[in-house]
C-alpha cells in the first residue's frame, strides 16, 4: 500500500519518466527516540504507588506466607511499630533538628564576622560537617561520647539516642548555617546603610534589623532539611536505638525471620516515610513561592 503511493507520487511529479526525484523521508519506527520519553511524561504518581504494592505482592507469591497471612502479622505488629518506633524516630528529627538549628544560627553569625579567625573558625567547621558522611558521625559521636556522666558525684546516663541527636544536628547545624548566611546576604545593603545612619550597632542591627527580615526567608530551606534529616533518622539502628528499624527486625525475629515478611514490614516503613515527609515537602514548595524575593 505504502508502496503504490510513494509510486503515484513520483508519477505526478516526473511525469511518468524514470528521472531521479526527491522523495519524502520515511522515519523508521526505530528512530523514533521520542516514545519512551512521551511514556515516561505521562506516569503518574499512582502508577508508582501501584507498582509498590504489586511488588511486595508478587514477593510474597514466591513464599510460603500469604498475603492474608502476612497482612494479618504486620496488622498485629503495626500499632507496636508507629507508637513506639515511629514516633520515636519523628522525636529525634524534632530535637535534632532543634539542636542543630540553634548551632547552625550561631555557626552562621560567624560566616559573617569582621574579625578573621573566628570567621576562618567558622568555615572550617561548616566545611567539615557540610561534606562528612553522616553514618561516619554518627560513629564518631558514638565513640567519643561516654555511656555515663560524673556530675558532681551523680552518674547520669548517656544513652545512644541522645548520642544519635547529638550526631544528626552537627550537619544539620553546618547546612543550617548556610542558610543564615544566604538569608543575611539576600538583605539589601540599605537596610546596613539606614542602620548605621541611626547609629546601630552591628549586633543592634543583625538581631534586630536583619535577622527579622530573614526568617521568612529562612522557613522553606529549613523545612527541607527537617524532611532530610528525618529520612536520615533510619541511621541511628546502627547505634542500636530502638526506633522504627531496630523494631522492625526485632519483629520479624519474632515472627521467625521469615524472609516473605521483608517487604511488608519495611514497605510499611516506607509508607509511614513517605506520609509524613511528603506534605512537608509540598509545604515547603508553597512557602518558597510565596516567601520569594522578588526584585
Amino acid at each position: 500500500m505504502a508502496s503504490d503511493i510513494y509510486k503515484r507520487a513520483r508519477e505526478q511529479r516526473t511525469g511518468g519518466s524514470e528521472m531521479a526525484v526527491l522523495l519524502p523521508l520515511r522515519p523508521a519506527p526505530q528512530m523514533d527516540s521520542l516514545s519512551f520519553t512521551t511514556w515516561l511524561a505521562n506516569i503518574r504518581w499512582w502508577h508508582v504507588m501501584l507498582l509498590m504494592l504489586v511488588w511486595p505482592l508478587q514477593a510474597l507469591a514466591q513464599g510460603s506466607v500469604t498475603v492474608d497471612s502476612a497482612i494479618t502479622v504486620l496488622y498485629r505488629w503495626a500499632p507496636f511499630l508507629l507508637l513506639n518506633g515511629f514516633l520515636f524516630n519523628v522525636l529525634i528529627s524534632v530535637l535534632s533538628m532543634a539542636l542543630g538549628t540553634g548551632l547552625g544560627v550561631l555557626l552562621g553569625m560567624t560566616l559573617i564576622s569582621k574579625w578573621f579567625p573566628l570567621r576562618f573558625l567558622g568555615n572550617t567547621g561548616t566545611a567539615f560537617f557540610r561534606n562528612a558522611p553522616w553514618l561516619v558521625l554518627l560513629f564518631v559521636v558514638l565513640l567519643a561520647f561516654p555511656f555515663e556522666l560524673n556530675i558532681f558525684g551523680t552518674r547520669v546516663p548517656l544513652p545512644g539516642w541522645i548520642k544519635a541527636v547529638i550526631g544528626l544536628s552537627l550537619p544539620v547545624a553546618a547546612n543550617i548555617a548556610i542558610i543564615v548566611r544566604g538569608a543575611i546576604q539576600s538583605v539589601p545593603s540599605a537596610q546596613w546603610e539606614a542602620a548605621e545612619s541611626l547609629s546601630f550597632s552591628r549586633m543592634q542591627t543583625l538581631w534586630q534589623i536583619i535577622i527579622p527580615q530573614c526568617i521568612k526567608r529562612m522557613i522553606p530551606p529549613w523545612m527541607n532539611w527537617y524532611a532530610i534529616l528525618t529520612m536520615a533518622t533510619p541511621l541511628c539502628s546502627i547505634l542500636g536505638t530502638e526506633e522504627m528499624v531496630t523494631l522492625t527486625r526485632q519483629a520479624m525475629e519474632a515472627e521467625g525471620n521469615k524472609p516473605e515478611l521483608l517487604m511488608p514490614f519495611y514497605g510499611f516503613i516506607l509508607i509511614l516515610f513517605f506520609l509524613y515527609c511528603y506534605p512537608i515537602a509540598k509545604l515547603t514548595v508553597r512557602l518558597e513561592r510565596k516567601f520569594a524575593v522578588k526584585l
